[in-house]
């Protein structure tokens, strides 16, 4: 059961319409990795999490938390459309800088919403189930949490600089706190799920289920130009799981065989028998 509070988790109250910056700020509402992405895809992990209780909580408190934080985003956007009527920007049009900087704002924002925030990144285009995962794996999931954490928390930074309203960079301290927060989160709950069950997932497939293949889970192949990947510690240290140690080979060659495939019936039009 979710029950709605009135209250928003922190305030958001900006100084003046920015409605350039309301159209930047959908990338961090409704983007890839935006704040309805995570939403989802904590919530879809907990409704399906199996096995310890903590762990399908502590995803339902997060997922819950971040429907909090897209009703945030929408104030916020809102905030910054108010007086953005289509007379202002005619208006405003008549000057040429303006006109200029105004040519960026999102018309879906007069047309659309209704001077609200919507469910698109920052170039309108409508956010996607396929941006969440959910795969059961509870590691391979945290993982995937911690990315999504990382590159959410670096995209509100970079707005963070390109906005000069306190009000706006009130509430972006308050969202930044919680994304360094919640990479604390995802790195401890996979630093515990690393120590009860290693490092690679699955962990149901060990090492020794590869057999023949063993030795090519530790060879670094060079495929670029020059050498200098040689001096990280993927190429000479161990693997983390301490199941053997890395090989750096400088000059890698195709253990696989030439494909030909035959040509398919003619009744397919694929012209591969024209003769000339």
């Amino acid at each position: 059961m979710f029950r709605h509070q009135k209250e928003l988790q922190f305030e958001v109250k900006v100084d003046n319409p920015d409605p350039m910056l309301a159209r930047q700020i959908q990338e961090v509402l409704g983007g890839q990795f935006g704040e309805m992405t995570v939403m989802m895809q904590y919530l879809f992990q907990g409704f399906n999490c199996r096995g310890e209780e903590k762990y399908k909580d502590m995803l339902m408190d997060i997922g819950t938390e971040e429907i909090g934080h897209v009703e945030m985003l929408c104030s916020l956007i809102s905030q910054l459309l108010d007086g953005a009527s289509p007379e202002d920007q005619a208006e405003a049009a008549k000057d040429p800088a303006v006109a200029a900087i105004m040519g960026g704002i999102n018309p879906q924002h007069l047309l659309v919403s209704g001077l609200g925030g919507m469910p698109t990144n920052s170039n309108g285009v409508p956010w996607n189930g396929s941006y969440i995962v959910a795969s059961g794996n509870l590691l391979a999931d945290m993982r995937s949490n911690l990315h999504a954490e990382s590159q959410g928390r670096l995209q509100v930074a970079r707005l963070y600089h390109m906005t000069t309203d306190e009000g706006v960079k009130a509430t972006f301290r308050k969202m930044l706190a919680r994304d360094r927060y919640h990479q604390y989160q995802w790195m401890a709950a996979i630093e515990e799920l690393e120590a009860k069950n290693g490092v690679v997932v699955p962990a149901t497939f060990p090492p020794e289920a590869e057999k023949e293949s063993q030795p090519e889970a530790y060879e670094f192949w060079n495929l670029s130009e020059g050498d200098a990947s040689s001096e990280g510690l993927w190429a000479t240290g161990s693997a983390q799981d301490g199941t053997g140690d890395f090989v750096y080979v400088k000059e890698p060659v195709p253990k696989g065989q030439v494909p030909i495939n035959p040509i398919p019936s003619e009744s397919l039009h694929h012209d591969l028998n024209i003769k000339t």
